[in-house]
């Protein structure tokens, strides 16, 4: 059947409805996506004006082609590359539906990456990234983008495959998506540090069931330094929600919270600690999105949260630390402006609508909020 996207439309697997996860003949078009494809549409063109030397795009998994025709459309010279001789047939003739020069390509993502080298490479695989990052650091020049859908491993809930596939010990806690954006980008900054170069993210978030991150490329070996200066550790404390960050390569050592002194305190890392998101870029890649895509509204909030958020890892959930108060949740907007007039740092997050970073202590949220 036929589905419109951006101003493209192409054919999908017949099985499809338009509303699932659709997978044909061997052929996988995920209609769910469309909010982070219009996003990655707007983030070529913002970045084209950021980079103006940045022209071509490598859709490492390809599948119907939906991606790489919409970058080519965007302006891009787009190669479209899978390993199943049906997806690049169907992507080959999307291309050419929409009278769209892509290089289609029946390879191993990662063979491509070793032999050519894009100014943009986009891997949104099904499952974990990790198995594409070396490859994509070694042939990418600009911008990197990467998908990963194994929230579970990244957010601490299948501890055991998060440390096995990301190097890193992820924690469940009530920042748990936060906390698997933060674990993969780290992922991603220690691959590109190995070869020298720094992964620096300019725009990152975590949505419905994954996490979407856009990584800019300095291929310095400095720059790699400072990148990994930004890893490090977090502490938790489940018992009391104390939290606090540390930069390094070596936890603190910490086994007891320094507030309440419950032995039950939980250290995750290593991960990125610095800003995931700059404000500026994200306010472009608003600004590039298509008004008439079913997602814009979507996406427009989502980047103006994005640009808004405090750079500082962790966030609380208001309905957590109010249940855990034993008192009802107020409005949002007085919460936080009660933040705001005691002197604190506040915002809201991406990561839901009760959530909110501040650089106040829980203690002094509590005491704060008390009469709003």
């Amino acid at each position: 059947m036929e589905v419109a996207e951006g101003s493209v439309r192409i054919e999908v697997p017949a099985e499809t409805d338009g509303a699932a996860e659709a997978v044909g003949d061997g052929v996988f078009y995920n209609p769910t996506q469309r909010l982070n494809r219009d996003i990655t549409v707007a983030v070529l063109q913002a970045y084209g004006t950021r980079e103006p030397r940045a022209s071509s795009y490598l859709d490492g998994m390809t599948a119907s082609g939906i991606r790489a025709v919409r970058a080519a459309r965007a302006g891009y010279a787009a190669t479209a590359v899978d390993i199943d001789p049906d997806a690049t047939a169907l992507a080959a003739a999307n291309a050419q539906r929409n009278d769209l020069e892509v290089d289609v390509r029946t390879a191993d993502v990662n063979a491509v990456l070793h032999t050519d080298v894009f100014d943009v490479t986009d891997i949104d695989p099904f499952g974990s990234p990790v198995g594409y990052l070396d490859a994509a650091v070694v042939g990418t020049r600009n911008l990197l983008c990467v998908t990963a859908t194994d929230t579970a491993p990244l957010c601490g809930a299948h501890q055991a495959a998060g440390i096995r596939r990301y190097g890193a010990v992820p924690q469940n806690t009530t920042y748990h998506r936060e906390m698997g954006l933060r674990v993969l980008v780290g992922a991603i900054v220690r691959t590109a540090a190995r070869y020298d170069v720094a992964a620096v993210p300019i725009l990152a978030h975590a949505t419905r069931h994954y996490v979407r991150v856009y990584t800019e490329l300095d291929r310095s070996a400095s720059a790699a330094d400072r990148a990994v200066g930004a890893l490090g550790w977090i502490d938790h404390c489940p018992e009391c929600l104390f939290r606090t960050h540390t930069y390094g390569m070596v936890p603190d050592g910490r086994s007891r919270c320094p507030h309440c002194d419950s032995d039950q305190l939980l250290t995750a890392g290593p991960l990125f600690l610095g800003p995931t998101t700059e404000p500026a870029f994200a306010a472009a890649v608003a600004a590039a999105i298509d008004p008439t895509a079913v997602t814009a509204d979507e996406a427009g909030r989502l980047l103006d949260q994005l640009a808004s958020e405090l750079p500082r890892p962790t966030h609380y959930d208001q309905h957590r630390l109010c249940h855990r108060w034993s008192r009802s949740a107020p409005p949002m907007t007085p919460f936080l402006e009660a933040l705001a007039a005691a002197g604190f740092a506040v915002s809201r997050t991406h990561y839901g609508g009760t959530t909110f970073k501040t650089d106040a202590s829980v203690a002094e949220i509590e005491a704060v909020t008390a009469g709003v």
